[in-house]
């Protein structure tokens, strides 16, 4: 069983991901992520996105045309003094998110996003909320798991250890995202119902890998971490997997 934060580090973990957050190469003099893996496995997460921003810095992005700014009440604008300042793991998120929309490639449509794949959505999604990603032998809450999935499948009992339920947008379509704890660590499942493939499609970068499967008249994505065995997975998931629409 993999070894919890005590009541009593809650503090020492909530410092030690502030530090990491504004700096991945952050180092633990105390050796807190040593003890730690949940706060070891958000430390590779944070360096993971750092080299993804390292690399996304080397690339030409064309200029991006603003639209003019509308006038402004100058009496109602707050002066910067008075503004709380963004603290290191804010500002780092922000970065992360506008360098990294630069690597996937992105054109702003209105309100939303177009990307030029499926593949590349089903990656891009696993950085919009890397906390998912995290190493635990806690089950997510029945009704919670039932909430999330229930409208569009059922999980049989022969599925991997659910730990994270949420309902995201997926190409313009509400799906299941399910973070399931593979032999290596998290995995994101993503129960796209209305995405029909024609065959199976390989996902990957230099810290992910996956495969999008074509199940009856839908799909399933699975991701994991590169040293992940998703081969092994993909049986498990799919046979445990069952379209209540």
């Amino acid at each position: 069983m993999n070894r919890r934060c005590r009541a009593d580090e809650k503090m020492n973990c909530e410092e030690y991901r502030q530090a990491t957050g504004a700096d991945p190469h952050f180092e633990d003099e105390t050796g807190h992520a040593a003890g730690c893996p949940e706060c070891r496995a958000f430390r590779d997460e944070m360096i993971a996105l750092d080299a993804r921003i390292g690399r996304a810095l080397a690339i030409d992005v064309p200029p991006v045309k603003v639209p003019a700014l509308p006038d402004v009440d100058a009496d109602a604008v707050v002066d910067l003094g008075a503004r709380r300042r963004l603290t290191g793991p804010a500002w780092f998120a922000l970065a992360a998110s506008v360098v990294l929309a630069a690597v996937l490639g992105f054109r702003m449509l209105g309100t939303g996003i177009q990307y030029d794949s499926l593949a590349d959505e089903v990656l891009a999604h696993i950085d919009h909320e890397p906390w998912a990603m995290r190493v635990t032998d806690e089950p997510v809450a029945a009704a919670r798991l039932d909430a999330v999935a229930g409208p569009v499948a059922e999980i049989g009992a022969g599925a991997p250890l659910v730990t994270y339920a949420q309902t995201c947008v997926i190409n313009g379509k509400k799906v299941p995202h399910l973070v399931m704890q593979g032999t290596e660590g998290p995995v994101m499942i993503l129960l796209l119902h209305d995405e029909k493939v024609d065959a199976a499609i390989p996902l990957g970068d230099e810290s992910l890998h996956g495969v999008i499967l074509p199940v009856a008249n839908g799909s399933i994505a699975i991701v994991g971490a590169r040293n992940e065995p998703i081969e092994a997975l993909e049986t498990a998931i799919v046979n445990s997997v069952t379209w209540q629409i």
